[in-house]
């Protein structure tokens, strides 16, 4: 990683703060405008990030988000497996995002209700199953309906940058990223919504020439998905530039006796930097953790039990599968266009 102290500002910057413009990270860290737009146009076009557009689909139909999990036996090659599964199951519009290695792999999804979610792992189980892919046993699936869950990290990279850059970080406080808010969309607005999850970086001119409107009026439905929250943007950095080899993944049934308060947002003791994601209903949570080595994907993960036994929230063993990047292979990439479509142009 040969970043200079500017650089990584910058990218922690656009991170950070995804919807700032040059001029507003510059009064942030004390740099020219022109010196920011220099570095954010290198970074990008060397690919030291990329950036989506997550649709508030919770506020459009969605009931739920879904995380699958499954333990696989290397019968069959990970091409192969992929193969297969891309033509079968990763072909679901409700799937945007899925990851997997020679012997395990889980995707994420968003779900108008729970018949979609279990149509998909039926296909899953079956598909597996007759392959002689699974072991013991089948694909576990962990429910969180948005009504009853909080998500306090969605894919935030801020914090593990700010720690890898050596970046003081003191905004501590963790929303939950799918607050509820009942939405409709005019017929255009929906037309404007679904490419701008297509394209998040192109310019309201471009998308305004393929809709035949516009560019006022692509901005300022823009402006409005944006400050009402319809659309949220996730800057994604790549790991193998930024020298990223662990992923893990974590998941927590809690004790039952002596759960920690949901209300009173507890379980936000166990945000580490290095935690990417984290969603948790009372009795459950998974977390993502992403780290540059072994030490430092062992030092965050005793942190985090020390935690959770301390205040007596456990009882079963967790459930903690770690996956070498350099080997991962990444499915499905941050794709939220179909199941975007399938909700708002039903």
């Amino acid at each position: 990683m040969n970043l200079t102290n500017y650089e990584k500002k910058v990218l922690y910057g656009i991170a950070k703060f995804p919807n700032a413009n040059d001029r507003q990270l510059a009064e942030k860290f004390g740099m020219k405008q022109s010196t920011v737009a220099a570095i954010r146009k290198r970074l990008r076009e060397e690919g030291y990030y990329k950036v989506f557009s997550i649709p508030m689909l919770q506020n459009f139909g969605a009931e739920m988000m879904a995380v699958i999990h499954t333990n696989f036996n290397p019968v069959i090659p990970m091409e192969k497996r992929i193969e297969i599964t891309e033509e079968k199951i990763e072909a679901a519009e409700e799937i945007f995002f899925s990851v997997g290695e020679e012997d395990k792999g889980f995707s994420l999804s968003f779900a108008k209700n729970y018949t979609a979610i279990g149509k998909i792992n039926d296909i899953r189980t079956t598909t597996f199953g007759s392959l002689g892919l699974l072991e013991k046993e089948y694909p576990k699936e962990v429910i969180f309906p948005f009504e009853i869950s909080k998500t306090y990290r969605f894919f935030n990279f801020a914090p593990l940058l700010a720690k890898i850059f050596g970046i003081k970080d003191d905004n501590k406080y963790e929303e939950n990223f799918f607050s509820i808010k009942n939405a409709e969309l005019s017929n255009r607005e929906k037309k404007v919504f679904c490419k701008i999850i297509e394209y998040p970086e192109l310019p309201s001119k471009d998308i305004a020439e393929m809709l035949g409107i516009t560019r006022h009026t692509v901005g300022r439905m823009r402006r409005k998905f944006v400050e009402e929250g319809y659309i949220k943007t996730m800057v994604v950095p790549n790991f193998e530039k930024l020298g990223l080899r662990i992923l893990a993944f974590y998941y927590v049934p809690l004790n039952p006796h002596t759960p920690p308060e949901f209300e009173k947002d507890e379980l936000k003791e166990l945000l580490h930097e290095e935690i990417i994601f984290f969603a948790t209903r009372r009795f459950e949570f998974v977390a993502i953790s992403i780290h540059p080595d072994y030490e430092s994907y062992k030092m965050c993960k005793t942190e985090i039990m020390q935690k959770l036994k301390e205040n007596d929230w456990i009882s079963l063993i967790p459930l903690i599968r770690t996956y070498s990047l350099n080997k991962t292979k990444i499915i499905k990439d941050f794709n939220f266009l179909p199941i975007t479509k399938k909700l708002i142009l039903a």
